[in-house]
């Protein structure tokens, strides 16, 4: 079985995934290392330079990349328990060969002589060349023989848990459903949600309603059941997920696999002469360190906190009782209505699916020339995933994006942006770049599309600006390409970015029309969505900084002798930081799978750090018309098609004409208190 380059006839080179058997996934992974190691083996005995060195273990990083894509895609949105005994076998194999890859002496030394003797190397060359060397000494390069095996067993060992914690999250949230039969308990969830709720019971051949615990029930249930009860017992099931509490209490719980997963990142970062990983996680990214990131992250907080108090007070007021932790994002929804006239709900109708994206790819039309094309007879790994192809202006093929947005059993919660094809530009090798757009939103049916919320558009506008960031790359390396390369904490940039188009009064018309009439969205429907934008930004802005803060400390303040000590830290952090009511029960840190199975590990606090940047970058674009060609054009040359071709700061420098402020996300927000004295 070839798991990479099958071809198929409008598209060559794309996955087959119908052919992908989980039986057949191990032996093609031990064959394609085997064959990566006689590659490596020429590579190292070649001289060393740009051709001989650095060019070809791009291209067989590349190859490798292109070649798992398929395997981890399909074991986060089709898992099934053959694919992931398969998954879980190759992660200690790839851990070993790309540990030994990133120790390899006589390949870092031919990366360090390769930068100082050649003189002709171009900026990308040169951006590739530094960030290699760099991941060499993150990597272990420099360590003795016994410390690098230590090193390497600690990154397998890694790996290896990092997926049992989402796998324990996913079967956690698979296991429990709620079954209702009395129509009082389900008063006030959106129609919407019933009528797919009494399909999946008819499909259990049960009575009523069967609710799931996927994000979109999730938050119907907690923003419009009026029933306590439910929402309490949605609640519990949600934060207690792969936790030693709650309905499934112990048998999903991945407390000691986080215990270890911390122990193991310390014990690296030390063996690299670091003193937390904190710090090791801080040499990649644009902040200089820790204490500085801890500065930002109080200084947000201490501004936030005055706003926050008044919201929680105004929404105590209002519920005219003390609430619980299952109260809030209920009572904050009928607030909301009851301020803007408006709700989540009401704004369903107006958001079918088909013309949300084709709205969405009319305006990336219009911002950057490019035309999305949908294309049938390319295979995918489910009847809801469906494949684009991306051509310019001029009709030329630059990429394809595949996006699969509703939520279903053994598909990983949340919405995220991945890699399928990085872009390769070089003589031995040419292709365009892929993505996979994955969120959960609530699937169609019979009778009607899906039909999403305005919170639901958003997510879908960020994670399109993250595919933007991989398609529209110009750099030829992969290893710099679209998202690689960029700083953890600069990658969420055109991300957040792209979310402040969907509350544009020139675009909303756009990503808008009634399913049924095609009425686009009433102007005053208009003027109170765009009223409620700033709602509880000081709420929101501080429970984002929660999990920032927890997840710094976690790491900065990890001590071997006492242990993770997780609780613990939430609880501190909560105290400092948190103004709402939450149970001694629940178990955020146990479903918080950025940083305990992601990539987000002590780098969570990206979020806000891009936000400032992306907050500062869209108001060039609020400045001078949010459809200025000029504007549009320059953020694409020195933002997206740079990637990580070019320091992050100098691609907002390049853009913004100087480095960003600080106080355009408190800006954006409403939080920045415009009364206080300069100074």
């Amino acid at each position: 079985m070839d798991i990479s380059t099958q071809e198929q006839s409008s598209y060559p080179g794309l996955p087959v995934f119908s052919s992908l058997k989980a039986e057949e996934v191990v032996p093609a992974v031990r064959e394609m290392l085997a064959d990566a190691r006689e590659k490596l083996e020429q590579i190292r005995q070649a001289e060393p330079g740009w051709e001989t060195t650095v060019l070809p273990l791009e291209l067989l990083n590349h190859q490798i990349s292109r070649a798992w894509s398929p395997v981890s895609h399909m074991n986060s949105v089709v898992n099934t328990p053959e694919l992931r005994q398969a998954y879980n076998q190759c992660l200690p194999l790839l851990s070993e060969f790309f540990t030994q890859l990133s120790q390899d002496q006589i390949l870092y030394q031919a990366y360090c002589k390769t930068d100082q003797d050649e003189k002709d190397l171009s900026t990308e060359q040169r951006q590739v060349l530094k960030l290699a060397i760099q991941d060499f000494r993150l990597g272990g390069v420099g360590l003795d023989h016994d410390k690098q095996l230590l090193f390497s067993e600690n990154t397998s060992k890694l790996a290896t848990l990092q997926s049992r914690f989402e796998e324990n999250l996913l079967d956690a949230g698979n296991a429990w459903k709620r079954q209702i039969s009395d129509p009082a308990i389900v008063s006030g969830l959106p129609a919407s949600l019933l009528e797919s709720a009494a399909t999946n019971a008819r499909d259990e051949n049960v009575e009523g309603w069967l609710l799931r615990l996927d994000q979109p029930t999730y938050q119907a249930v907690m923003s419009h059941a009026d029933n306590s009860e439910l929402r309490e017992a949605f609640y519990e099931a949600w934060v207690t997920r792969g936790s030693d509490r709650g309905p499934h209490a112990v048998r999903w719980d991945s407390s000691d696999i986080m215990e270890e997963i911390m122990g193991l990142r310390h014990a690296n970062a030390r063996l690299l002469d670091f003193d937390n990983f904190a710090e090791y996680s801080m040499t990649p990214k644009m902040a200089d360190s820790v204490a500085e990131v801890s500065s930002f992250l109080t200084d947000l907080a201490q501004k936030s906190a005055r706003r926050g108090k008044e919201e929680l007070a105004e929404l105590v007021d209002f519920a005219g009782k003390t609430l619980e932790a299952w109260d809030l994002a209920y009572y904050s929804e009928k607030l909301k209505q009851s301020r803007f006239g408006i709700s989540e709900e009401e704004l369903r109708p107006y958001f079918p699916i088909d013309r949300v994206l084709q709205g969405l790819y009319t305006l990336a039309g219009r911002l950057f020339g490019i035309h999305l094309l949908p294309q049938n007879d390319i295979d995918t790994w489910h009847s809801d995933a469906i494949f684009y192809e991306l051509r310019s202006a001029d009709g030329v093929i630059i990429g394809g994006l595949y996006v699969d947005l509703y939520a279903r059993p053994g598909k990983r919660g949340g919405a995220w942006m991945d890699e399928c094809v990085g872009r390769i530009r070089t003589r031995q090798a040419s292709e365009e770049p892929v993505a996979y757009l994955v969120c959960n939103f609530m699937p169609p049916l019979a009778e009607r599309p899906a039909l999403l919320t305005h919170y639901d558009v958003v997510t879908l506008f960020h994670e399109f600006g993250h595919a933007l960031h991989h398609l529209l790359t110009q750099a030829s390396y992969p290893s710099v390409a679209g998202i690689n390369g960029v700083p953890w904490d600069a990658v969420e940039l055109p991300s957040q970015l792209m979310e402040n188009f969907a509350w544009e009064p020139e675009v909303l018309p756009m990503i808008s029309g009634h399913y049924e009439t095609g009425e686009p969205l009433p102007q005053d429907i208009v003027d109170r969505l765009l009223g409620s934008r700033q709602f509880q930004s000081g709420l929101q802005m501080l429970r984002q900084l929660e999990f920032a803060v927890f997840d710094l400390r976690l790491h900065a303040d990890y001590d071997p002798g006492k242990g993770a000590r997780i609780l613990e830290t939430l609880r501190d952090v909560r105290n400092e930081i948190s103004i709402v009511p939450v149970p001694d029960w629940n178990r955020f840190a146990n479903g918080f799978s950025h940083v305990f199975a992601g990539g987000y590990a002590a780098g969570y606090y990206g979020y806000k750090w891009a936000e400032v940047l992306a907050a500062d970058a869209y108001a060039a674009f609020g400045e001078e018309g949010i459809f200025n060609q000029q504007v549009a054009d320059r953020y694409r040359q020195s933002i997206l098609a740079q990637g990580g071709a070019r320091g992050a700061m100098e691609n907002f420098v390049a853009f913004r004409g100087r480095p960003p402020r600080p106080e355009a996300l408190l800006e954006q927000a409403g939080i920045l208190d415009q009364a206080a004295p300069p100074g």
